[in-house]
């Protein structure tokens, strides 16, 4: 826990396995943030389709964001370009579940259009070359 300003900011591990890219996810996961209730929920994406929404490859891992979206008031999800039409096994959540998308300067002009009608708020980050 730390303080910036007057706001106190709580980190918590919910426990869980491993998965390869260092996410915690499975049934004890899950218990956990079905009793939490958070502020923000940033997650990242093997892949984001308007069609398919938001997807991984893991089973796992995709539960745990799921249970994750059902426990946060703000939904951020932070992906780059390369994700954008790209897609994984499973779905844990649809595009208006995303309050924003952050991603890079990569994704082309139609494509930050059709997500500006999908989602939230579209942020698009300017990347330095």
């Amino acid at each position: 826990m730390f303080r910036t300003g007057d706001t106190t900011v709580t980190t918590v591990l919910i426990g869980g396995e491993r998965t390869p890219s260092d996410a915690l996810v499975g049934p004890l996961a899950e218990a956990a943030l079905a009793t939490l209730r958070v502020d923000v929920a940033f997650l990242g994406a093997h892949g984001i389709s308007p069609n398919a929404g938001l997807t991984t490859p893991n089973l796992a891992e995709s539960a745990t964001d799921r249970a994750l979206v059902a426990s946060a008031a703000q939904v951020v999800v932070l992906a780059d370009h390369t994700k954008w039409r790209a897609t994984g096994l499973s779905r844990w959540a649809a595009l208006d579940d995303v309050d924003v998308l952050v991603t890079d300067d990569g994704l082309s002009e139609p494509d930050q259009a059709e997500a500006r009608e999908l989602v939230g708020r579209l942020v698009v980050a300017e990347v330095a070359r």
